[in-house]
């Protein structure tokens, strides 16, 4: 596309172009599977259904997705409505669908859930990012506070991970990146202290959201998961009903891991969606689907690169077309 001046325009890539991209090694891993399973003509049969089973095994949508997929697709081949792959692929596709739009009725917004409208005029919408070392949250924070600014929303970033080294400068990288401010203490301060003081100071200052970052923790840690309970007890004291979100950060490429560390947190934290990075770096996609049946937990926004705008909201039908066409 060319502009007014004779240059090209940028054209942003489209959330089907972005998500594809992202998918392309589950999509060999799960639909070129069906495809191969037909080669020669090759009917459906029980080897065929067992061949199937790993496929959707190995793309990691876990054993119950999975065994549903197997019932509904043996229910149709027992009333003769299933004869080929496109066919199967349909149907695949259809009960995937079904299992990740099942979470919608749950009255979470995967697009977005920052409207600072819904805490009532009671002060900014409080959002905490939870999840382990690794998995992505200070990134995530940053690609999240893009998301905001854009909406034209005022951000500011609490820096509550207080333990990890150099945090808090990552942190103060992906604010200044977004014109945004950062409250903070010195390193070792209880974190606590510093999600009193962002809740005090975003409140003072009108701001829409607070984004919490709080430090990585092994899901198996029961002192550090009692202190996130602490630090959501202090934001609730300043702004009543916070954290209105709680965000489990998971890398996709760990696969099942990343269903226990989902497991965990939800027990201890109530989470109340995932984001999930490193999609693009793994055969694993089928996460997803494993996360939405067996935890009810919608997928908010699923990381699609390194670049501070790649992380796009989730859509079921959006990611499950991406598989297959």
């Amino acid at each position: 596309m060319i502009s007014l001046f004779g240059k090209p325009e940028k054209v942003e890539p489209s959330l089907l172009e972005r998500l594809k991209a992202s998918v392309s090694k589950t999509k060999a891993a799960l639909s070129e599977s069906v495809d191969n399973l037909f080669l020669g003509q090759r009917k459906i049969d029980p080897a065929l259904l067992k061949h199937l089973e790993t496929a959707l095994l190995s793309a990691d949508l876990g054993v119950k997705p999975t065994r549903e997929i197997l019932d509904a697709v043996r229910e149709k081949l027992d009333r003769n409505a299933l004869s080929d792959a496109s066919q199967l692929k349909r149907e695949i596709k259809s009960h995937i669908i079904r299992i990740l739009n099942s979470n919608d009725s749950k009255g979470a917004s995967a697009a977005a859930p920052v409207m600072a409208s819904s805490t009532n005029g009671s002060g900014p919408r409080v959002i905490f990012i939870v999840g382990v070392n690794g998995a992505g949250k200070t990134t995530s924070i940053g690609k999240l506070a893009k998301r905001l600014r854009q909406e034209n929303l005022s951000v500011v970033l609490c820096a509550a991970d207080t333990f990890r080294a150099a945090a808090v400068e990552q942190l103060e990288i992906w604010a200044k990146r977004n014109g945004i401010d950062v409250i903070k203490q010195k390193s070792g301060a209880d974190p606590a202290a510093v999600v009193y003081d962002a809740m005090a100071a975003a409140k003072a200052r009108n701001a829409d959201v607070v984004i919490v970052d709080t430090a990585g923790r092994l899901h198996t840690k029961s002192n550090l998961m009692a202190e996130l309970e602490k630090m959501k007890r202090t934001a609730a004291k300043v702004i009543p009903g916070a954290p209105h979100d709680v965000l489990l950060v998971l890398d996709a490429t760990t696969g099942q891991n990343g269903l226990a560390q989902a497991r965990e947190f939800t027990s201890t934290v109530a989470v109340t969606g995932i984001i999930l990075t490193k999609l693009d770096g793994t055969a694993k996609g089928g996460i997803v689907v494993a996360i939405a049946r067996e935890l009810g937990l919608p997928i908010r926004f699923v990381g699609t690169g390194e670049q501070i705008n790649d992380m796009v909201p989730f859509d079921a039908e959006t990611y499950t077309n991406s598989l297959f066409d």
